[in-house]
């Protein structure tokens, strides 16, 4: 039995009808290769060039012609209210997937996080729902750590003041 490999993405918008789906949470959605079974039971191989970050609505385009639609599954999460700016500097400094709105942030669960932005006044609502935070801000996909020069954020925090990479370049969080 050949199991068909999705090969290409199709992005939101750029097909019209789907042959089935696929319910994937955020970690599940960012993928190179795997195997993956749609709803209808069909299996599948995603055999991608380059990782990708997948969003709702995107369809994996199969060799035997079907498109299957990925879907956000629903996962814990917190949304967090009050003062968002501030509340989102913090998140953002700490490199942690936000999805934003209007009258809310959502944030996967996480204690330490949770403990951190209560310690800031914010009022935060457990809830479960998918989880489709802001991609990165030089286009599709995930917002991603960056190098700082042989140092990452897990043994401090630069706090609002930014820091020197040693290059003769200086560097802000937020």
């Amino acid at each position: 039995m050949n199991i068909p490999v999705a090969q290409g993405i199709l992005r939101s918008g750029q097909w019209l009808k789907a042959d089935s789906r696929v319910v994937l949470g955020y970690d599940a959605r960012f993928l190179r290769r795997k195997r993956l079974v749609a709803e209808d039971g069909g299996a599948f191989l995603v055999d991608l060039a380059e990782t990708t970050s997948l969003d709702q609505g995107d369809a994996f385009q199969l060799s035997d012609g079907r498109l299957i639609v990925v879907i956000a599954a629903a996962e814990e999460i917190i949304e967090v209210r009050g003062d968002l700016p501030r509340l989102a500097w913090h998140i953002g400094n700490r490199h942690t997937p936000c999805q934003i709105s209007a009258t809310h942030l959502a944030i996967r669960r996480d204690h330490v996080l949770e403990k951190m932005l209560a310690g800031l006044g914010a009022e935060l609502t457990p809830s479960t729902a998918p989880f489709r935070p802001e991609g990165g801000a030089y286009g599709h996909g995930r917002t991603m750590g960056h190098d700082h020069g042989g140092h990452d954020h897990g043994d401090h925090d630069h706090g609002p003041f930014g820091h020197h990479h040693g290059d003769g370049k200086f560097h802000v969080h937020g």
